[in-house]
């Protein structure tokens, strides 16, 4: 009898769970001195997700824009997505660092290795991954128990939207990832993902790059019938292309142009799900009507 796909990432899951949770055990360390650790976490969503855990109180240190929760944004800041402080993160004598695989500079991560520091890396690649670092940050944390429960969550959400729009008729959405230069998002990046968790298609999945720059005649052939086009780039923005001006794509003529919270979509965690749930509703809208008008 073959798993359901349900089945089979419930028990994926609950493997990894299983697996954490004795190594944990085979090393011996106490729940109560991992959760003393002092962290430093070089990414919004790693501060996120501490948080989200209970091991905010732990982060000793990140990077630019972790500002969620509240709280984070008291952080002692020692670095950005373009450079970090080594000599500040030596001084501050972290027990583990948790640094994000490839959003932090690669050869400041090679300086850190060289000083003998704890890194541990985080590395999403899928939708699914949120949960699995979820696990991770719980064994690292000695927080376990309460990453297992909000992982289970989250992985329950994403079938359940998953299943909504499997089946779903298509509609062709163009992803505004930025405005100058033009770029858009294809095969495995983070808002392609979620574009084709709602059951829409990108005409330019298939690009070479995950985040390919493009020209605007190139998006006006496609004739794209949503828009999604982020927060910080929306139609009042300098930033933003106005799109009204082109009257004869569908998106526009029909008003389906829409503007997602991009600190909830762009970041891995938890949280953004709730977005992507606004966001898929926003597109089944436009689905449902272009269906009345074929």
């Amino acid at each position: 009898m073959s798993l359901t796909t349900d089945r089979f990432l419930s028990m994926l899951l609950y493997v990894l769970v299983g697996f954490y949770a004795n190594q944990s055990v085979a090393k011996g360390t106490s729940d109560d001195s991992l959760q003393k650790q002092r962290i430093i976490a070089l990414a919004p969503h790693i501060v996120e997700s501490l948080y989200a855990i209970g091991a905010g109180q732990q982060i000793i240190g990140t990077t630019a824009h972790a500002d969620y929760p509240k709280a984070a944004e008291d952080i002692l800041r020692v670095g950005n997505y373009a450079r970090l402080q080594i000599e500040k993160i030596i001084q501050l004598k972290p027990d583990v660092i948790i640094a994000w695989k490839t959003g932090n500079p690669a050869d400041d991560l090679a300086r850190l290795e060289k000083y003998q520091l704890k890194i541990i890396y985080s590395h999403p690649q899928t939708l699914e991954d949120v949960a699995k670092e979820l696990i991770m940050l719980g064994k690292v944390t000695g927080r376990e128990t309460a990453a297992n429960i909000i992982a289970a969550e989250y992985m329950k959400k994403l079938q359940k939207i998953k299943h909504t729009y499997a089946n779903k008729s298509k509609v062709s959405v163009f992803y505004e990832l930025w405005s100058r230069p033009l770029r858009t998002v294809a095969n495995q990046a983070w808002p392609q993902q979620q574009i084709e968790l709602c059951g829409a298609s990108n005409p330019f999945a298939n690009a070479q790059d995950d985040y390919p720059s493009i020209g605007l005649e190139q998006v006006l052939v496609t004739l794209p019938q949503v828009i999604i086009q982020p927060g910080q780039h929306s139609a009042d923005s300098p930033d933003g292309l106005n799109w009204p001006q082109w009257q004869h794509i569908p998106a526009v003529i029909n008003n389906f142009i829409f503007h997602p919270n991009a600190d909830k979509t762009h970041r891995m965690t938890t949280r953004m799900l709730d977005e992507v749930v606004i966001l898929c509703e926003q597109i089944d809208t436009a689905r449902q009507f272009y269906q009345t008008q074929s």
